[in-house]
């Protein structure tokens, strides 16, 4: 029998020094690696501000704070598109009625 190129295979990630094991597929394990990285980084960086004791604790907080920049993220993406929403609003105003009156229109 063989196996699918697609196949969900183990994949070794170390967070804190400690080994976890998760399956993935073949098109995610970058993403997971760096994903890994990212929290392995955040977790380290509460760990060794002496402030949380306890990998519980830390793991917590590590993902309140990788959460709150996804808010963050989106909030700021979420505001770009309404800006973007209406600058094409009124230039499709603008065009419509100079459409109207016959006239030229000067972007």
């Amino acid at each position: 029998m063989t196996e699918s190129r697609d196949a969900i295979r183990p994949l070794s990630v170390r967070i804190l020094e400690k080994e976890y094991i998760v399956a993935c597929g073949p098109d995610e394990r970058t993403d997971l690696l760096d994903s890994a990285e990212i929290l392995n980084k955040s977790m380290r960086e509460i760990r060794d501000s002496g402030k949380i004791a306890g990998l519980d604790r830390i793991a917590v907080m590590a993902a309140l704070n990788l959460a709150h920049e996804v808010l963050k993220l989106r909030a700021r993406d979420t505001g770009a598109d309404h800006d973007t929403g209406h600058r094409i609003k009124a230039l499709r105003e603008r065009v419509e009625s100079a459409l109207e009156k016959g006239q030229q229109l000067e972007l």
